[in-house]
């Protein structure tokens, strides 16, 4: 494969948009001509969507139909809990739950026939729908990090070119300084998507600014959250928006290597990204003189052991290093000394996938998506107890209402909605009354909650907010390395609390010590997990007060003669 210069790749590039202009425009399409594409994300691949591919194929070749039917696998198209799902264009239908066994019928039905197989389409509160537009979980997203999953094949670069993949790394090389760069992320306000929220700009900036013989750009794979697929969709769907964004981020701090970082579960999205290198490099996306500049760049994968913690910055460098993943004191932060002891910028692969959209529509564009303080869109792994899940996009300033009613189709079992949790372990529970609540950093944080990487879980009327708390108490137990003291034994003492809660043994006083061992456990951990995993406690505490007096042991009133 003959590599890509900056005077080549846009000539390749409108040879591979020939290719699969029709998929982009299903307008196009005419004189029986369809697109197919079936999932084969996780969800999708764990029943049989290789099986349901290969059936595929295999029936409409059979039928001699090779010439006017075109069939690709895609990333996640959202709604996985109806997966394996098989997209049908220009009619822009979904078949969901589909089997092996289905293939016939549909190839039959609709491809020959014409006629849409209405017993495989979505069920949903109206009654059976296909079409994208008809779907509920489509309502009111915005797709710019899911903008390629369920769109492209995920393992072919070029694919990812036809569809303006590396243009923002080309316009970079082409002629853009790094404080052009910072300059634009700095007009988009992008802030890290992993949790905190630090402006990215200015991250990269104290990275640019600090000396070190070496550089490094790491992307944190690491999602560990109950109930989030947010990443891991992203790097099974579209690993090369990640990588390109890898390369602008490490040309503008000056960094010539970098590091994915994925827990070793993540066995599909782990392979992806290995083929997405390989033909990067293969093409001059990456290497020595990337697009023939004089800018050099190698990026390779480092798995990780699936430990909570070393989605913390300090803990996931260690990791990296070989060393146990356990925190470290900040200051210094990793922008200043990281790995090796060396500047290092590390963002997650929401923040990055966000990065060659704003550079190609510019600063400005990105601005005008969201909120005041919180621009652009939020990835949510929506679940829980609402009758459409899957994975979603909404500009921020979307009401928690929106997305649990008019995107998740309403509380399933026409069960009351109580509250939704968000940011995993490090969230708080959120009550209904809350629900109008525009979602952004400090709104969430304001209600006890926070942003984190986007795992939302809905909760109705049957779920005791006790337990809730307990179960997201536990995970903070087993998932806390032990380096600290108030970590390591405040979660601890916690639980033991809330098991006594939980057999309604509890006395008047755990309340107080609840919060009292909660506080000091933000003032005292040495990390982002001890600082903040008491926030399921407090926010139930704080708004769900009844729930634990329920569960107070009472004195027994003797009666005398």
């Amino acid at each position: 494969m003959e590599k890509l210069t900056l005077k080549t790749t846009q000539r390749y590039r409108e040879q591979q948009r020939a290719v699969i202009e029709k998929r982009l425009k299903p307008d196009q399409l005419t004189g029986g001509q369809m697109e197919v594409m079936v999932c084969r994300s996780t969800g999708c691949e764990s029943i049989e969507a290789k099986r349901i591919l290969e059936r595929l194929k295999k029936v409409v070749n059979s039928k001699g139909l090779d010439d006017k039917i075109h069939i690709t696998q895609t990333g996640c198209f959202g709604f996985c809990e109806k997966g394996p799902i098989v997209k049908v264009l220009p009619e822009n239908v979904y078949y969901v739950m589909v089997k092996p066994d289905d293939i016939e019928e549909i190839v039959e039905k609709h491809f020959v026939e014409g006629n849409i197989v209405d017993s495989m389409l979505m069920e949903e509160q109206q009654g059976k729908t296909g079409r994208r537009e008809e779907i509920s979980l489509f309502k009111k997203q915005m797709r710019i990090v899911l903008r390629n999953n369920g769109r492209i094949d995920p393992e072919s670069v070029n694919e990812y070119i036809a569809v303006d993949g590396y243009t923002a790394l080309e316009k970079v090389l082409n002629g853009m300084t790094p404080e052009e760069v910072i300059a634009t992320l700095k007009l988009a306000g992008l802030r890290g998507r992993g949790g905190a929220g630090f402006p990215i700009w200015q991250k990269w900036t104290n990275a640019r600014k600090a000396i070190g013989e070496n550089k490094f750009i790491i992307c944190n794979g690491d999602e560990g959250d109950p109930g989030a697929f947010m990443d891991s969709s992203v790097l099974e769907g579209d690993p090369h928006s990640v990588i390109e964004a890898m390369a602008i981020a490490a040309y503008t701090i000056g960094a010539s290597k970098g590091y994915f970082y994925v827990r070793a579960e993540y066995g599909l999205a782990i392979r992806r990204i290995q083929v997405a290198i390989d033909q990067a490099y293969a093409l001059g996306l990456l290497g020595k003189n990337v697009l023939g500049s004089d800018f050099s760049f190698d990026l390779e994968i480092r798995l990780g052991a699936g430990a909570f913690v070393c989605g913390e910055e300090t803990a996931l460098i260690a990791s990296i290093e070989g060393e146990r993943g356990t925190p470290r004191p900040r200051p210094p932060y990793p922008s200043i000394s990281g790995l090796f002891g060396m500047p290092t910028v590390i963002n997650n692969v929401e923040t990055l996938a966000n990065i060659a959209p704003i550079i190609n529509n510019g600063g400005e564009w990105f601005a005008s998506i969201g909120t005041e303080t919180s621009k652009g869109t939020k990835v949510f792994a929506l679940t829980g107890k609402v009758n459409v899940s899957g994975l979603i996009e909404v500009p921020m300033g979307t009401t928690i209402r929106e997305i649990v009613f008019d995107i998740g189709g309403g509380i399933a079992g026409g069960k009351k909605v109580k509250a939704v949790q968000t940011g995993g372990p490090s969230g708080g529970i959120i009550p209904e009354k809350y629900f109008d609540t525009p979602i952004d950093y400090e709104s969430l944080n304001s209600l006890g909650s926070m942003m984190g990487s986007g795992g939302m879980i809905v909760m109705d009327e049957d779920d005791s907010m006790v337990d809730i708390a307990k179960f997201y108490i536990q995970f903070s137990v087993d998932e806390s390395c032990g380096k600290c003291a108030p970590c390591r034994i405040g979660n601890y003492q916690i639980l033991q609390i809330l098991e006594r809660f939980g057999k309604k043994r509890g006395k008047e006083d755990d309340l107080e010590k609840l919060h009292d061992i909660a506080f000091a456990m933000k003032k005292g951990s040495l990390c982002g997990l001890g600082q903040t995993s008491p926030n399921p406690v407090i926010s139930t505490l704080k708004y769900f007060p009844e729930e634990y007096n329920e569960k107070i042991r009472k004195p027994k009133i003797v009666q005398t003669k």
